[in-house]
């Protein structure tokens, strides 16, 4: 198809972006045809007017486990438990497979054009990226991990990560990825929120670094850039020291470890969302303990710390919502804008930069989409207003175009009681 965007304010997704007027967004299949001028024939083209509406990069998500769905929890759960049971026969384990291709579907439909998947069921996230890119399912431009990498006893271990006993199993999953062509290699360095026990103990090291060193060697020889789940100062250090590339989440950083930053070249991928309510929500309504909350509150402030450092510092940022975690619903990457200007103290401009051509560069795909450009993927959203005064109109976006796919009116169902719990934080 092609199609001929007109009378809409552009927001090309540089540093420096102002609404362009007077402009007409020419779109030949999958890519931007041209930004060409008012005025020219546009005959061969479907005109859609966009009536003053402001059209933009699609939004891009660095963080996105597609197994789940952001139910809230009265209890924690056994993930690993739930997995086993789940492909214990052949009949869960597709409704497990149309549940991730379903859940990777509300992303688009959100106005998320491209997600980065850092830990999933099986092989599922790998099969639906295929899947997506042949025509054969409807979805965001899919960047994988498949599953991570953990160890006995490690964050998310059993679950979206292998459990690793030695570096040698550790290494035939990376000679799995390879073959199955994934993106990166994803690591699970440090615990989590949920996995301490005790009051001031989150991000506890779980992997060795003699084995982090090991598998980034290995994932590197390979052709793989390698992220890691690290939720402690200590753990973003060892991390950096043994050859990460991203660190997913992050901590309080001194300048030992930001000069780390600088050496191995490495960005922070900042996820506010899912240490929110465990650290803000009353627990009468988030259902953690005492520990729990106490904890999300120091994984919060250490990611908000890292941020903001990683800012002053010229690290490369990026921004991700950890999508399934609890109270973390697939379509909802809009709100980790919002937290990351509320927080981290950064204006709309700069949050919705990182979000479009930002994320794009540190994935390795600035090449392809992140602009509106000549020459890159249409992956397009629009907007009723400006999100340069206000990033909460991108909670309803009103178009979506994917590699030329054009979505007229993409809806997603939202769940009552999270918005209305997380809007008190928006």
């Amino acid at each position: 198809m092609k199609y001929a965007f007109i009378n809409g304010n552009i927001l090309d997704g540089t540093a420096d972006m102002e609404p362009i007027k007077g402009k007409v967004v020419l779109v030949d299949g999958d890519k931007i045809e041209d930004i060409a001028d008012e005025g020219i024939n546009l005959d061969s083209y479907e005109t859609i007017d966009l009536k003053g509406s402001y059209l933009m990069p699609g939004l891009i998500n660095m963080h996105v486990h597609l197994a789940g769905n952001g139910k809230p929890q009265k209890k924690q759960r056994d993930n690993t438990k739930l997995v086993k049971l789940l492909f214990s026969n052949p009949i869960s384990a597709r409704v497990a497979y149309y549940l991730v291709k379903k859940y990777a579907e509300i992303e688009l439909n959100s106005g998320v054009t491209t997600i980065r998947t850092v830990g999933g069921l099986k092989d599922l996230d790998i099969k639906i990226r295929d899947e997506i890119n042949e025509g054969k399912s409807t979805g965001p431009r899919i960047l994988t991990s498949g599953e991570g990498i953990s160890v006995p006893g490690g964050h998310m271990a059993g679950s979206v990560a292998i459990v690793a006993h030695n570096i040698e199993e550790a290494k035939k999953h990376v000679d799995h990825l390879k073959k199955k062509k994934a993106d990166f290699v994803k690591l699970m360095i440090t615990g989590g929120v949920m996995d301490a026990k005790e009051k001031g103990t989150p991000g506890e090291m779980k992997m060795e670094p003699k084995m982090v060193k090991a598998i980034c060697d290995y994932a590197h020889e390979n052709g793989f850039y390698v992220a890691a789940h690290v939720e402690s100062p200590e753990g973003v250090m060892i991390a950096l020291e043994n050859g990460v590339d991203s660190i997913e989440h992050g901590a309080e950083v001194d300048k030992y470890t930001i000069d780390l930053f600088k050496q191995r070249k490495a960005f922070v991928c900042t996820t506010i969302s899912p240490a929110l309510p465990y650290a803000m929500f009353d627990r009468s309504i988030s259902n953690a303990s005492e520990v729990e909350q106490y904890n999300g509150n120091v994984v919060l402030q250490g990611i908000i710390d890292c941020s903001k450092n990683a800012l002053e510092n010229n690290i490369p940022v990026a921004l991700g919502n950890d999508v399934g975690c609890p109270w973390i619903s697939q379509y909802d990457f809009w709100r980790e804008l919002v937290y990351f200007t509320k927080y981290v103290k950064a204006d709309n401009r700069l949050a919705l930069h990182i979000a479009t051509k930002g994320n794009a560069d540190l994935a390795g795909i600035g090449d392809i989409t992140g602009t509106i450009e000549k020459g890159k993927d249409a992956d397009i959203i629009i907007t009723k207003d400006n999100p340069l005064d206000d990033l909460h109109t991108l909670r309803n976006v009103l178009m979506v175009m994917s590699r030329g796919k054009l979505i007229r009116e993409p809806k997603v169902n939202r769940k009552a009681e999270v918005d209305e719990q997380l809007d008190k934080f928006c």
